[in-house]
C-alpha cells in the first residue's frame, strides 16, 4: 500500500506509540475490574483507546488521498523551542533550583513566565493580551489548586513569604 496522507500517517503512529506507552505503564498497577477499578484501569483504558484511534488514523491515511497528499513540511523550530522552554522554566520557577541558588518563585510567577514564554512561540505577540491571560491563568490556578483542591504549592516567591 502507498502512503496517501503523510501527516495523518505519522500522527496516527504517534498516537499509537503514546497509547501503547500509557497502556504498558498502566499494566504495572492493579487494573481490577469494571465494577472494582484499580489505579491502572483508567490509564489502561485510555491507552487502549488512543492506540485504537491511532490505528484508525493510520488506516485512513493509507486509503484516502487528499489533493496535496498531506505532505509534512519543514519543522517549525520556533514553537518547539519556546514551548519546551516555557515548560522547563515553569518547572524550575515553581520548585526553585538549589544548584544555582534560585529559590522557589511560586505558582503565580511560574505561570506568568510560562505564559509569556509560550506566547512567544506564535507569530503575533501583544503584551496586554499576554499579561491579561497570565493574570487569568494564575488566578484560576490559585483558586483551583490552592483553594479548592487544597494542594500545598508555593504561591509566592520564597523570599516574599510564599
Amino acid at each position: 500500500m502507498q502512503l496517501k496522507h503523510q501527516k495523518d500517517f505519522f500522527s496516527g503512529l504517534l498516537f499509537m506509540a503514546t497509547g501503547l506507552g500509557f497502556a504498558w505503564s498502566a499494566s504495572r498497577y492493579t487494573v481490577g475490574t469494571a465494577s472494582h477499578m484499580g489505579p491502572g484501569f483508567f490509564p489502561l483504558l485510555l491507552g487502549a483507546l488512543l492506540t485504537i484511534l491511532g490505528g484508525v488514523i493510520v488506516y485512513k491515511s493509507l486509503l484516502f488521498e487528499t489533493e496535496d497528499g498531506g505532505r509534512i513540511g519543514p519543522w517549525a523550530w520556533r514553537p518547539v523551542i519556546y514551548v519546551v522552554l516555557a515548560n522547563l522554566s515553569f518547572g524550575v520557577l515553581i520548585g526553585g533550583l538549589s544548584s544555582i541558588g534560585l529559590p522557589p518563585m511560586g505558582l503565580v510567577a511560574a505561570i506568568g513566565v510560562l505564559t509569556v514564554v509560550a506566547a512567544r512561540a506564535g507569530t503575533e505577540f501583544r503584551w496586554k493580551e499576554v499579561l491579561a491571560l497570565a493574570l487569568i491563568l494564575a488566578a484560576g490556578s490559585y483558586v483551583t489548586f490552592v483553594l479548592l483542591l487544597k494542594l500545598q504549592l508555593p504561591v509566592w516567591p520564597a523570599f516574599a513569604g510564599g
